[in-house]
């Protein structure tokens, strides 16, 4: 726990702006909910033939998962404000719909028949009758969509709108469970302090209600700008991967190596190339292997200081199940050396851009290689499993071990693809639930090991250098072995659209720096 102290000390002006940004984001959906929710409502008790339309469609859209949604909404919407906003509307609608209609309609039609008998007309019998007598109902409805909001809001962090899910999403990625509680316990404060504020609000009675009514009214607007607090304006925006962000060699080695300051939007990993073609941000961090850096025309920046250090590629196994299967190793080891820095560019560019099955792109290597041969029938007794985290070249590499072992050996391949970040995969491969997954050697270095500052001083960067310290240490801390490695170097890297870079003059890390803070 004092852990987790220490890193709120230490983030608390972060940890301010995502709650400023997710209380802000919050509150401008609701208000956009009740601004299209309360009259809607209204209009079905009005015309209750609509009201089976209208409630089924708000009701649908309550039942598409989160993710789903957003996914559906970033190829019209972007990312950033639009798709978060947009997705939590929808969520709020059906608890405001609903509620209006049924606090409306509830109201005892004699109690409605005596104010049309004092001479009201429709619209006074709402305002002065119907209405407040619904409010307590509506509040409750109110209530719902505020809990579900501030909930759903964590998912905004996914699509760089902010919020607390940036840290959720970073520690979900780094297995830092500090960081995750610091995202997590806020929202959940927040979801109980709302719910709790507007529960008073909701047993209060008769003028009192209506008077905190106005007042929750004329509030939503002023806490919905807490969206707009944190931000500012600046020279270029970057958007980073929540994992590159807070890895020792990401952002924070950036920062370390060249003074880099910036306030980078979070953002999915598989969303970033997107977005800087839209150019809805100017900087990414990646991978020098994508495909996308061709089919979008960007420029990687060049890291003069080598804040990155070298990552080959190659697969971490467990020495129990070499043990077990010694026709793996050979078998595994026959793609070493086989893919360059160009060829695994290229077989990404055919997944990424052409959006061709990595199961295809691998076999079409494997044939051009010679490495391909159809599996036998024999029954397969044992099995193996291959683990990756979330991104394309890994699905390749999973895809490429699995046809290569099932058409070498006897042996059946089971893939766990997704498993999220370094420190996921890892923690999978030392409990036993996959049995190998392609790792990058300044990864397994920079982020699993984690040697003192003292050690990597004296460590060349060299590829050769870093391949067999890992390869050492993995065997004498974990019983892992690194095989051969495949031949590519994966680096991380900055990226930039090439037209806006050579307008700005940045071709480095370093001219980026010079460019942001010029003195």
């Amino acid at each position: 726990m004092t852990d987790f102290f220490t890193f709120v000390r230490d983030h608390a002006d972060k940890l301010l702006e995502q709650t400023l940004t997710h209380i802000g984001l919050t509150f401008l959906s609701l208000l956009v909910a009740l601004l299209i929710g309360v009259p809607l409502g209204i209009l079905i008790a009005r015309r209750q033939r609509l009201a089976g339309g209208v409630l089924g469609v708000a009701g649908v859209l309550q039942t598409v998962p989160s993710v789903a949604l957003l996914g559906f909404l970033i190829p019209v919407l972007g990312i950033g404000i639009g798709p978060a906003l947009v997705a939590l509307f929808l969520y709020a609608l059906l608890p405001i719909i609903r509620n209006t209609y049924v606090g409306i309609t509830e109201v005892s039609p004699s109690v409605k028949e005596a104010a049309r008998g004092l001479g009201m007309t429709p619209n006074q019998v709402l305002t002065r009758v119907e209405f407040p007598l619904a409010l307590p109902v509506i509040f409750a409805g109110i209530r719902t969509a505020t809990v579900i909001n501030v909930g759903v809001a964590t998912l905004a962090a996914y699509v760089a709108a902010g919020g607390l899910g940036e840290f959720i999403f970073s520690g979900i990625a780094l297995s830092n469970v500090n960081m995750m509680l610091a995202g997590a316990i806020p929202a959940a404060l927040l979801a109980v302090g709302f719910d709790f504020g507007l529960a008073r609000l909701q047993q209060l009675s008769g003028r009192k209600l209506r008077v905190g009514a106005l007042a929750f009214v004329a509030l939503v607007p002023f806490i919905s700008a807490f969206y707009l607090l944190p931000g500012r304006q600046d020279k270029l925006i970057a958007g980073f991967a929540h994992e590159f962000y807070g890895r020792t060699d990401g952002y924070p080695g950036l920062q370390k190596t060249y003074g880099l300051q910036l306030r980078p939007r979070l953002i999915d990993q598989n969303l970033m190339y997107e977005a800087i073609h839209r150019g809805q941000v100017d900087i990414i961090s990646g991978y020098s292997t994508d495909g996308r850096i061709n089919a979008f025309d960007l420029l990687v920046l060049d890291d003069n200081r080598h804040a990155f250090p070298p990552y080959a590629a190659a697969p971490v196994i467990r020495k129990a199940t070499l043990n077990r299967y010694p026709d793996l190793e050979p078998t595994l080891n026959k793609l070493a050396g086989k893919l360059t820095d160009s060829v695994m560019t290229a077989l990404n560019y055919r997944v990424d851009y052409q959006k061709e099955s990595p199961e295809k792109v691998a076999r079409d290597f494997l044939n051009q290689t010679g490495l391909y041969k159809k599996p036998s029938s024999v029954n397969r007794t044992e099995t193996v499993v291959v683990g990756t985290k979330v991104f394309t070249e890994q699905y390749i590499l999973a895809e490429l071990y699995r046809q290569l072992i099932e058409g070498q050996t006897n042996l059946r391949v089971v893939t766990k693809t997704g498993l999220g970040g370094t420190q996921i995969c890892f923690d999978a491969l030392r409990t036993g639930t996959i049995d190998f997954y392609p790792e990058y050697t300044g990864t397994g270095l920079l982020v699993i090991m984690q040697p003192p500052a003292e050690t990597l001083q004296q460590l060349p960067m060299q590829t050769d250098s870093v391949y067999q310290f890992v390869q050492q240490q993995f065997q004498a801390r974990y019983q892992m072995d690194w095989l051969k490695p495949l031949g590519f170097n994966n680096s991380y890297c900055l990226m930039m659209r090439r037209e806006q870079a050579r307008q700005l003059g940045i071709r480095s890390i370093e001219d980026l720096v010079r460019y942001l803070d010029p003195k």
